[in-house]
């Protein structure tokens, strides 16, 4: 292993340090999964800050962080929640430990958040309009662009309205998770002579959050907030009335699924049953304008039932997720990342079928550098061809439209026999999942649900096609495709993958073997290759780590490399202190949550961690033992995480072709230690330090050296 250089330069994200019990006095205290977790978010909202990123694709990263936030309300901080309100802290963890963690959860996020708008107003919107894209205030808009917003309101936005004046007969309506609302205090008695003094709108689901003015009453470019056109035309909602105070809110509520694993029986049926409940979980976040008045923020608070810390005043959109329509929808390319074309692989090139291909030799795709396209057609070309007999695919995230389920649904369309393992509790997806596995059902195929109460993570696919062998007798030849992302072909244009294509007979024989332990429940027979959570993996990866220890204690050389996206379970971080103590040389990638503190005077000395966060979302797990030399690589869906590796089926699969070992060490993990832009390194202190490049240093980002590597560049006349 070469290249494992970087320069940082202080740029201080802190993590403070958790008290340390007594008992655990002698270890380095663990990183908080939820602080880590918020420390992510500010290494994304950097390259909001940054100005040497395209202008519009630093918006974007804003609306990334606001749509973490949103997640880790729903779930990490509504899990954190529930276990305060029981008084059942997570095992190793006081109820006062908790509630601790829980203040300082709560001042780090409204200092994030804080950020967050500090960065759209004094930054991101002031660059914007001077490039000529405008996000107009009521303020700032002309008479002609007034008269727009007037006639828009009362055509498009009126009549969906249905303000609720609250009394006995009208009660504080339902809040749907995430919806934009609005609170408005009113003066003066109602129609019937009541001082109903406060009323609730919200605005519809089905209209457009960002709507562009048209050209013939401002400049291309011109935008405006549907919460603004709402705010402005308030007063028309409530004849013979004023307005006295108003304000947006949005509720922020608990979005985990619960079931009691005793009584389901039929989980497709339960999760439909509770997916509605979803939207109506309980209040863990309260959003309003900045300027809302006191009272009404108590107001919302009290039919919440949340504390005044559960609420976050927001100086402009309370849901800035929405202006990602602005990117999305601008034309203005040149404010954007330039554009690529995903390469091909040299083992594809000159062999136009898949499987002929797969068959001379494995072959690596690295997505997105490369086409995610081999794939789909790996799974086409099953589809279509008469002597493939059997189609066998894990399905986590696809998509609510895929081409590579269409060819799933027709496969079985034609009698193959086709058996596809769908995890309905893949979070977020659950509802696309389920539409899924209904359409696959109708169309003669076999559907499972995995295993049910472990999550279904690994990502397979196999297909056994009739073929002559050397005598001219047909047997049945299986191919694998086995990978690191999901069968998401859009996520693969934005998601840092492997996927590995093969027909070696024992990585094929374990893939069936897996296979069959999922849908038949039966115990797996052992496997000659694959690591296999929750039976194997967490075995086999400490024997990997004490296998290095032993070798660095008897004086052989022992390296460690290890990418993924969080590190958190503690045998593995014990075992990996040990390693660094016996003189291992560990180098990891964790792109989120991290647990482990490195460089430790007496504990971590030898370890060093990093995160890349860039214009693609770095997702691959990477595992490099040097093993006396001879170098095992293993790729994986699995975190070092104690979900993974107790409460899931994930696999993690060696990459046997020498060629292609070389290309995941140089291409998965040694240029991230290249990497002097875009990469953080992690300190003992908990702070992550960007690394810039030295003086006189040429800059270098893992990604675009990838991308200048791997895919193809359109050119200027292209």
């Amino acid at each position: 292993m070469v290249g494992f250089t970087a320069t940082p330069v202080p740029r201080r994200l802190v993590i403070p340090m958790p008290p340390v019990s007594p008992d655990k006095a002698h270890a380095p205290p663990l990183i908080h999964r939820e602080l880590s977790l918020l420390a992510f978010n500010r290494r994304v909202l950097a390259l909001a800050q940054d100005t040497s990123v395209p202008l519009l694709e630093r918006l974007r990263f804003l609306c990334i962080v606001s749509s973490n936030l949103d997640e880790f309300f729903e779930i990490r901080v509504a899990g954190m929640r529930e276990q305060l309100r029981v008084k059942a802290p997570p095992p190793g963890v006081t109820l006062h430990e908790l509630r601790l963690l829980s203040s300082r959860l709560c001042e780090q996020t409204h200092m994030l958040v804080a950020d967050v708008y500090r960065t759209l107003n004094d930054q991101l919107l002031p660059a914007m309009a001077a490039a000529g894209i405008r996000l107009l205030r009521q303020a700032e808009r002309n008479a002609a662009q007034r008269a727009w917003v007037a006639d828009y309101f009362r055509r498009e936005v009126k009549p969906l309205l249905s303000p609720i004046g609250l009394d006995p007969a009208h009660p504080f309506p339902q809040v749907v998770n995430k919806s934009l609302n609005f609170i408005v205090e009113l003066s003066g008695s109602d129609a019937f002579g009541r001082d109903t003094a406060i009323a609730i709108v919200k605005a519809p689901h089905q209209l457009l959050r960002v709507i562009e003015l048209p050209v013939e009453v401002a400049p291309p470019n011109s935008f405006v907030l549907l919460a603004s056109i709402i705010h402005t035309h308030l007063g028309e909602l409530f004849a013979g009335r004023r307005v006295v105070g108003y304000s947006q809110f949005r509720v922020t509520r608990d979005a985990d699924l619960w079931f009691d694993e005793e009584e389901v029986k039929n989980l497709r049926q339960a999760l439909e049953g509770e997916l509605p409940q979803r939207q109506f979980g309980l209040a863990v976040r309260l959003e309003v304008a900045a300027n809302c008045a006191p009272p009404l923020a108590r107001l919302l608070l009290q039919q919440f039932e949340l504390e005044e810390t559960d609420l976050y005043r927001c100086d402009g959109p309370v849901n800035l997720a929405r202006l990602a329509t602005l990117v999305d929808g601008s034309d203005r390319t040149e404010l954007k990342y330039s554009p690529f074309v995903p390469g091909t692989p040299e083992r594809l090139r000159d062999q136009p079928d898949i499987l002929a291909a797969i068959r001379q030799h494995d072959i690596l795709l690295h997505h997105p550098y490369q086409a995610f396209d081999p794939v789909v057609e790996f799974i086409r070309k099953a589809s279509e061809d008469p002597d493939v007999v059997a189609i066998k695919q894990t399905v986590y995230r696809t998509g609510v439209n895929s081409v590579l389920m269409e060819a799933l649904v027709e496969a079985a369309r034609r009698r193959k026999e086709v058996t596809v393992v769908v995890e309905l509790l893949a979070r977020f997806d659950e509802e696309a999942n389920i539409n899924w596995a209904e359409r696959l059902e109708e169309a003669g195929a076999q559907v499972v649900y995995g295993v049910f109460g472990l999550k279904t993570h690994a990502k397979l696919a196999l297909l056994l096609r009739r073929e002559p062998d050397a005598s001219g007798r047909p047997q049945l030849r299986p191919y694998a495709h086995l990978g690191t992302g999901n069968y998401h072909p859009r996520t693969a244009r934005q998601y840092t993958d492997f996927g590995l294509l093969t027909v070696n007979p024992d990585l094929c024989a374990d893939v069936a073997e897996v296979f069959l332990h999922i849908t038949s429940l039966a115990r797996s027979n052992r496997l000659k290759r694959l690591w296999l959570a929750p039976f194997t993996m967490h075995r086999q990866l400490l024997a990997a780590i004490h296998r290095e220890t032993r070798h660095a204690k008897e004086g052989r050389r022992a390296h460690i490399v290890a990418k993924m996206n969080g590190l958190l379970e503690e045998a593995v971080i014990k075992a990996l202190y040990a390693a660094s103590q016996a003189g291992v040389k560990i180098d990891l990638v964790v792109r989120g949550a991290c647990a482990l503190r490195p460089g430790v005077k007496g504990w971590s000395d030898n370890i060093r961690v990093r995160s890349v966060v860039g214009r693609f979302l770095e997702h691959p797990r990477i595992w490099y033992f040097c093993n006396g030399g001879s170098e095992d690589v293993y790729l994986s869906s699995a975190d070092w995480m104690g979900r993974n590796l107790f409460r899931r089926i994930e696999v993690a699969f060696p990459v046997l072709d020498k060629e292609l070992k070389a290309r995941v060490i140089a291409e998965g993990l040694e240029a991230c230690f290249e990497d002097n832009c875009s990469a953080w390194d992690l300190g003992a202190d908990g702070d992550y330090v960007r690394a810039r490049p030295a003086r006189r240093a040429r800059a270098c980002a893992t990604q675009e050296l990838l991308l200048d590597r791997l895919a193809e560049r359109p050119t200027a006349d292209a």
